[in-house]
C-alpha cells in the first residue's frame, strides 16, 4: 500500500511590479515581507519547535478563494499569541505576519518549505466577517534566472525565486509566479534585480513517485 502524505507548496501570483535602480531596501526589514490571511482553522495545533524557551505551534488555515475553493496554508505561531483553548479546529481567524522559508532535509531530498510566521492573530465570529482574505507584499531580489513558459491551457507564466531579507542577516527564498503581461515583463529580469510584488498565496498538492513505487502526495 502506498504511504500517502500531504505536502504544501505555496506560490505568489504577481499582480504589480516595480523594478528599482540601485536595489534600495526598505529601512525596516519587516516591511519587506507582509502577509494578511483569514480563514478557518482546518487542523489541530501541532508542536513545532522552541527558541529560547518560547514554544511554537503549527496548523493549517483554509483561506477562501473567489472560486468557492480554498487554499490550505500552513501557519506557525508562538504560544504567547494564543490561548490553547481558544485557537482550535473550526474557529475563524485573521492572521498578520510574514511568509518564511526553510529547508527540510528528508529522505526524499532537500525540500523548500514555506509557512506563515504569525505576528498577530484576531478571532472572527464567522467567515462572513472576512474581507480581503489573502494578501501579500514582498520587496526582494531575483536570485535565480526567471523561467518563462506556457501552461497546457496556453497561459503565459514566469517562475521566479525571490530572496527577501530579514533581520540578523537572514533571507527567505520565495517561489513566485507571474501571469500574462507580468510574465512577459518578468522574463527579462536578471539575478540581483530588486522588485516589489503584490499578490496572493496559493497552495497546491502534488505527487512524487519513487523508484520503489511508493507515492508521496
Amino acid at each position: 500500500m502506498n504511504n500517502i502524505r500531504l505536502s504544501y507548496f505555496c506560490n505568489i501570483y504577481m499582480r504589480e511590479r516595480e523594478r528599482s535602480v540601485g536595489g534600495l531596501m526598505v529601512g525596516n526589514l519587516i516591511e519587506n515581507n507582509m502577509v494578511t490571511i483569514a480563514g478557518r482553522v482546518a487542523s489541530g495545533m501541532e508542536y513545532s519547535h522552541e527558541i529560547y524557551g518560547e514554544g511554537f505551534y503549527s496548523f493549517i488555515l483554509e483561506v477562501p478563494r473567489l472560486s468557492d475553493s480554498y487554499d490550505k496554508i500552513p501557519v506557525t505561531i508562538s504560544e504567547r499569541l494564543f490561548n490553547k483553548h481558544q485557537l482550535k479546529e473550526g474557529c475563524v481567524v485573521e492572521i498578520e505576519g510574514q511568509l518564511r522559508s526553510y529547508n527540510n532535509y528528508a529522505r526524499e531530498g532537500n525540500k523548500l518549505v514555506l509557512t506563515i510566521f504569525a505576528r498577530e492573530i484576531n478571532f472572527l465570529e464567522d467567515e462572513s466577517k472576512i474581507r480581503n482574505p489573502n494578501q501579500i507584499y514582498l520587496n526582494g531580489y531575483i536570485c535565480k534566472k526567471p523561467i518563462y513558459r506556457m501552461t497546457p491551457f496556453g497561459r503565459e507564466i514566469t517562475d521566479l525565486l525571490l530572496a527577501v531579507n530579514r533581520p540578523y542577516n537572514k533571507s527567505d527564498y520565495i517561489p513566485c509566479i507571474a501571469w500574462g503581461r507580468n510574465a512577459r515583463y518578468s522574463e527579462n529580469l536578471i539575478v540581483g534585480d530588486n522588485i516589489k510584488i503584490w499578490g496572493r498565496i496559493q497552495s497546491r498538492e502534488y505527487q512524487k513517485k519513487f523508484d520503489s513505487g511508493e507515492t508521496i502526495t
